[in-house]
């Protein structure tokens, strides 16, 4: 799923807008933690959303 990050967190922690309108509270995966892959306010980024808490989700690509 992709969606725009909205606000910068603490503890690599975003508020990401998906296109229906809903915001969500999205993690960065270790891998782009390990590359220091810098995610700001604008970002497109790709996410992979918890099929149990749609309230979650943990991003795994910037698209730009």
């Amino acid at each position: 799923m992709e969606g725009v990050i909205t606000s910068v967190l603490a503890g690599t922690m975003f508020k990401v807008a998906l296109p229906s309108g809903h915001e969500v509270l999205a993690h960065i995966s270790g891998k782009m933690r390990k590359r220091f892959i810098r995610l700001v306010v604008g970002d497109k980024v790709k996410m992979e959303m918890s099929a149990y808490d749609t309230s979650k989700a943990r991003i795994v690509f910037r698209v730009g």
